[in-house]
């Protein structure tokens, strides 16, 4: 998309009157049809399994990519597994630097994360923010799961967004998608879901800052439950100016090799 700043800002508007009339395969082929280089980011929650499949059923040229943190649930690891394997789908896995947590590690403790705020965010700075933008480059679209639903700070997420920091369209194809259509799509097209969902957590990221949520709490609500702020995200989808994590010396990369998990 040969366009300036301002010019997709104003696209970003116009396609959002235009998503709201289309289902979600002819949202995939608008997306399809204006991105040079799309990326979806899946975390394996099950809106992100619902797109998986619709992508990986249609003919649309996007790529298909993961954060492998090296703190996700055992059960995440499989669940990744199964999904490459019954959609028959290349997922490509971003790791964070080996360097980086070796210097977090040292700074803060293995499970720093829980002294402080800082250290929180500075570990998802490594974990998921520097491999996210290794998965984001030279793309033009970036693809997420976000429900409005999810929280009260996504409730008011739009359809199609212009990420000026990123340089690029953020696209929220689900994101008027109720919990229940995803719970019908899930059962009809038998698409597999983290055994985790049925224990109580409806929001899975890595293993030591989940916890299954209590009766009325909102499906976030085990996300880093033990800061008290109203606000708590890792910065994926928080602009940067205002995420407030912590920066790294370490360039982002593509890893070829693993990262074990527990580092």
């Amino acid at each position: 998309m040969e366009r300036s700043n301002s010019d997709l800002s104003k696209l970003a508007n116009r396609l959002n009157g235009n998503f709201e009339r289309l289902n979600l395969s002819q949202r995939l082929g608008l997306i399809g049809g204006l991105a040079e280089h799309a990326v979806f980011t899946t975390s394996l929650g099950l809106e992100d399994q619902v797109l998986t499949r619709a992508i990986a059923m249609s003919a649309q040229k996007i790529d298909v990519v993961t954060l492998q943190t090296g703190r996700l649930f055992p059960e995440s690891l499989s669940l990744l597994s199964t999904t490459k394997d019954k959609y028959n789908i290349d997922i490509k896995e971003y790791y964070p630097d080996p360097e980086a947590l070796k210097e977090y590690v040292a700074a803060f403790g293995q499970d720093g994360f829980y002294n402080s705020v800082e250290a929180r965010k500075s570990c998802c700075n490594i974990r998921k923010l520097q491999p996210l933008a290794a998965a984001l480059r030279g793309a033009d679209v970036w693809i997420t799961g976000l429900r409005r639903q999810q929280s009260q700070d996504r409730s008011s997420i739009e359809f199609v967004e212009w990420d000026s920091e990123r340089g690029l369209l953020k696209i929220n194809p689900l994101a008027d998608w109720t919990e229940e259509q995803i719970s019908e799509i899930v059962a009809e097209h038998d698409i597999p879901i983290n055994p985790l969902h049925a224990r109580g957590f409806p929001s899975i990221g890595c293993q030591p800052c989940t916890r299954a949520i209590k009766p009325g709490e909102n499906e976030r609500a085990g996300r880093w439950w033990w800061e008290q702020q109203d606000t708590r995200e890792c910065g994926l989808h928080v602009a940067a100016s205002t995420a407030g994590a912590v920066p790294s010396p370490h360039e982002p990369v593509e890893h070829k090799g693993e990262v074990p998990n527990h580092v």
